[in-house]
């Protein structure tokens, strides 16, 4: 069974509370956009493509409702005015989250639509709500394609790339954060990079951060790898060093990968706190460090890391956590108790904690940018040739993960490998 974390369909949303993983599945409805925004900003919903699809969808939902309410005549209303209203929506979802730059593209991308379609003859309120339903709805069909073909380069990627015994033997590889399904519209960017090595029959052995303050890695990346059968070990943020030093050679790690919120235009990468840190042990360690992105998280209006807002949350979710009690069982293993949720303390009275929720690592650490159009490589010169993926057109052909070894070199900066069967 597919993990569903974004139900759609036309007119009706409901997105699963990621903050009652990984003990309860619960699934809240989105009806209006200040829906959306709450749960993108409460992190009900997160993950900088997730958030795009969700807050483009809540509009959507909206306008749905109105042109069913309306009988299909939603006002009589310039189609100026409603591109203007969309736009005026769309601008109020980016300040959510202001980091993730996947939200601000679509807005733009979603703004141009209404505007298109107001200035077409003929043009009425309604025919500028259906474009932009027609628009939304397309995202989320894309984003699940898209992150499917960053699983592949990036599977491709690692087993060609990383440690000398990776194109022989099955990889292990560590990752951070939440990457997968629940960030996404589904399948996922890094975890999706690990879906791809699994379902190749590739991957050892994957170990996942628990990513402190908030858990995602314990929360939510460790609910997808259970669900989804892969082999995976916990451990606590502090650990990746040990990791790489005592478990790097025997489990084979090749890689560490992660997923970004915002990547600028010299490949300075803004992503979860404590990504940073991992880019420089990888480092150390002589292990890869893979970025996976699609297209719309590169932002070349921002040109390095030192201009990339990093959002600060409270400091409460730094000396409390949540999560349900537990008691011996009959057979002295830990149970879950039912309804049991708590909020505690873990740090001593009066403490003053400081909690960005993201950091940036520099291009200087980043082996490899993963897309949808293939894997991004720096130059002799250490400079990412991002032109070569925004040229129009596919430039790459999707990879057969485990396919031989010698890699096809497209233009400098791109690598890809012969195309496969779409998966069935």
């Amino acid at each position: 069974m597919v993990l569903q974390a974004i139900k759609y369909s036309h007119g009706q949303l409901e997105i699963l509370d990621q903050l009652r993983l990984p003990h309860e599945e619960v699934y809240i409805e989105i009806t209006k956009l200040q829906n959306a925004w709450t749960a993108i900003k409460s992190m009900q919903v997160r993950g900088a493509p997730a958030i795009a699809i969700v807050g483009a969808l809540s509009i959507a939902v909206e306008l749905a409702q109105v042109l069913h309410d309306t009988e299909g005549s939603p006002s009589a209303a310039a189609p100026e005015d409603a591109a203007r209203s969309i736009a005026t929506s769309l601008a109020y979802l980016v300040t959510s989250r202001p980091t993730a730059v996947n939200l601000a593209d679509a807005a733009t991308k979603l703004s141009t639509v209404a505007n298109s379609a107001a200035e077409r003859p003929h043009a009425s309120s309604k025919t500028v709500f259906e474009a932009y339903i027609k628009a939304a709805e397309q995202m989320l069909v894309d984003d699940v394609q898209d992150n499917e073909r960053i699983g592949r380069y990036g599977a491709q990627w690692i087993l060609q790339n990383g440690t000398p015994a990776s194109s022989h033997a099955k990889v292990s590889v560590l990752t951070h954060c939440n990457t997968g399904s629940l960030a996404t519209a589904g399948y996922g960017t890094a975890l999706g990079v690990v879906r791809s090595l699994h379902s190749a029959n590739s991957l050892r052995h994957v170990y996942y951060t628990e990513t402190r303050p908030y858990n995602q890695g314990s929360r939510l990346t460790g609910y997808e790898l259970i669900h989804d059968g892969i082999p995976a070990t916990l451990i606590t943020d502090s650990m990746a060093a040990a990791l790489m030093r005592i478990r790097g050679q025997p489990e084979n790690v090749a890689a560490v990968i992660v997923g970004a919120d915002r990547v600028a235009a010299n490949g300075d990468t803004a992503n979860k706190i404590g990504t940073y840190a991992l880019a420089v042990l990888a480092r150390y360690h002589g292990l890869k460090f893979l970025v996976a992105a699609p297209r719309t998280t590169v932002d070349m209006a921002t040109k390095s890391g030192a201009d990339i807002v990093i959002e600060e949350r409270p400091e409460t979710e730094v000396l409390n956590i949540k999560g349900p009690t537990v008691r011996p069982n009959a057979v002295g293993e830990m149970a879950i108790i039912k309804g049991s949720a708590q909020e505690i303390c873990v740090a001593a009275r009066n403490t003053h904690a400081w909690n960005p929720a993201f950091d940036v690592t520099p291009a200087e650490l980043i082996d490899g940018i993963v897309t949808e159009k293939g894997v991004v490589e720096k130059d002799d010169h250490g400079v990412f040739q991002w032109d070569k993926i925004f040229d129009t057109g596919d430039l790459n052909k999707v990879p057969q993960v485990g396919a031989p070894k010698d890699l096809n070199m497209l233009p400098d900066g791109i690598t890809s490998t012969e195309p496969r069967a779409a998966a069935g």
